[in-house]
């Protein structure tokens, strides 16, 4: 299933709840024509914020990706509670929740290094430039490291333009 990146933006700011895009979907935002098939997001697992999310989300059928089928998996405010990251299929395409990511810590490490932008018809928080480089590069994986060399050349072209 194709993610519906749209629609997943719209139900994720809809309710409020305080999540920062990370990933492949940052990097698009910024300028990278890597492809993403799946939407990353860190978000706070403040008590308020975690029932949001267990509500948004809920008529959206998660289930743990590459999970058996049929396993048992109840989505809701004490399986957040209880986890951390999430790695989840939905109605609306493949959503990674985390609570904390290498290289960035949690929500609240990582908001001073995130902005409000616009996109999908909605606004929300996205990590900037300098840190997503970061982010990859702790990742480790192989399609991580292919995009740091682009997002690095992304981010001097920048720098030449501003100074």
């Amino acid at each position: 299933m194709v993610t519906d990146f749209e629609q997943a933006m719209r139900v994720l700011t809809g309710d409020g709840i305080e999540f920062i895009v990370i990933g492949g979907v940052a990097g698009a935002l910024h300028g990278s024509a890597f492809i993403t098939q799946d939407l990353d997001v860190v978000y706070s697992r403040e008590r308020e914020n975690i029932r949001r999310l267990a509500t948004a989300l809920q008529s959206h059928q998660p289930y743990l990706r590459g999970a058996p089928e049929g396993l048992p998996f109840r989505w809701d405010e004490a399986t957040i509670r209880n986890g951390l990251n999430f790695t989840l299929t939905t109605s609306l395409g493949d959503l990674d929740l985390l609570g904390e990511v290498a290289g960035g810590g949690n929500y609240s490490d990582l908001s001073p290094h995130s902005q409000e932008v616009g996109g999908f018809g909605v606004r929300f928080r996205l990590v900037n430039l300098e840190k997503l480089i970061v982010l990859k590069r702790a990742a480790g994986r192989p399609k991580d490291l292919a995009v740091i060399a682009e997002l690095q050349g992304i981010l001097e072209r920048r720098k030449q333009r501003e100074g």
